[in-house]
């Protein structure tokens, strides 16, 4: 482990004389990639610096110790040794998290796709909740929020949503988003005061690069049409929407946001290809999971991950046994608390498992 620690202490350094070269800077694609290889290990090696410090403190306390000092002094190297060894404790767990194998996607943007699902308009507008609740907390994070296409109800839900969400690491904490999420409430539709269950899917899907899924265009077909607006009517009078099939997959996605023909090609493509890319990491999840329980359920989109109760103000994440009474700051954007806890839950089972062999 140490020797891993060493040899990326030393490629940081490494990549600090390379980023200050002439060459690497006027090279804005290699500067581009190698201060993302820095930022990605900065936290690593700041962590296994301090550990260093540590390891050295306690052998300069030990040493103190074994010199026989005035009482005081002893006193003072006793809990100096103390509180380095619990520090060194925990800096050996910071560093066996920060050693376990990354999500290659983890630092990637994302398309989210959110659907209401069982519970007609009631479930419309719980889309419509989340929708808002996932904006906002990308806006806590400085992601910037661009919606690809809506499928708006009447009562301003949301049949369907479809976003696009960039900015640093928003894989890494929306991923386990996926699935569905169940709401208990009291609809505004209803007279006599029932609370009624609702479901609406989430998808997450990291945005994938066309180096990464090649898309022959022989295997896709493309139909123009007339978009349409709630209720049927024609929004416009050329053919601008635009719907793409994936042939060998059978994925359909349609695209009709924009006025422009190119542009809803433009955006259905990359729908098409996250979807693509994600169906193979599916196929390839599935294989795997087959010889192992996954940690958080990220790979079935029909699993009930999260119970939304407002009686209550009560969200529970279903996977990790997490309640919080706070629904509404959760659904104001405030998922830290929950995201966090998923993350948590996930290293700590991938390092048991590390251990288990």
């Amino acid at each position: 482990m140490y020797d891993q620690l060493q040899a990326i202490e030393d490629r940081y350094e490494e990549l600090g004389e390379l980023l200050s070269d002439p060459e690497v800077i006027a090279d804005t694609k290699r500067f581009m990639a190698l201060s993302k290889e820095e930022a990605n290990t900065r936290e690593t090696v700041e962590t296994y610096r301090r550990y260093k410090e540590v390891v050295q403190g306690i052998k300069d306390a030990e040493e103190m110790l074994a010199e026989n000092l005035d009482p005081e002094m002893t006193e003072l190297a006793k809990e100096e040794l103390s509180d380095l060894k619990k520090e060194k404790e925990v800096l050996e767990g910071q560093i066996k998290i920060l050693l376990l194998p990354k999500d290659p996607n983890d630092d990637k943007n994302i398309i989210m796709e959110i659907r209401g699902a069982a519970g007609g308009d009631e479930a419309a507008l719980f889309a419509g909740d989340l929708f808002n609740m996932y904006q906002r907390y990308a806006e806590s994070q400085g992601w910037k929020v661009e919606v690809m296409d809506a499928n708006i109800t009447g009562i301003g839900g949301y049949k369907e949503v479809i976003m696009m969400i960039t900015g640093d690491n928003v894989f890494s904490k929306l991923k386990y988003e996926s699935g569905a999420h169940r709401v208990q409430r009291v609809p505004s539709t209803e007279s006599q005061g029932r609370i009624h269950t609702s479901t609406a899917t989430v998808v997450v899907m990291p945005e994938a690069e066309e180096v990464e899924v090649e898309i022959d265009e022989k295997d896709i077909r493309t139909d123009i049409y007339h978009a349409s607006g709630a209720g049927g009517q024609h929004v416009n009078k050329t053919a601008s929407a635009v719907r793409l099939t994936h042939l060998p997959t059978g994925i359909v996605v349609a695209m009709q946001d924009e006025r422009s023909q190119l542009k809803n090609r433009e955006k259905a493509m990359k729908v098409l290809r996250a979807r693509v890319y994600d169906q193979i990491q599916q196929e390839a999840r599935s294989e795997y999971d087959a010889n192992r329980k996954s940690a958080v359920g990220t790979g079935d989109r029909s699993e009930r991950i999260r119970t939304y109760n407002f009686p209550q103000n009560r969200v529970t994440d279903h996977r990790i046994g997490l309640t919080i009474q706070k629904l509404d700051q959760i659904l104001s954007g405030k998922l830290d608390e929950v995201i966090d806890a998923l993350i948590v839950y996930d290293q700590t089972s991938k390092l048991e498992e590390l251990q288990n062999g």
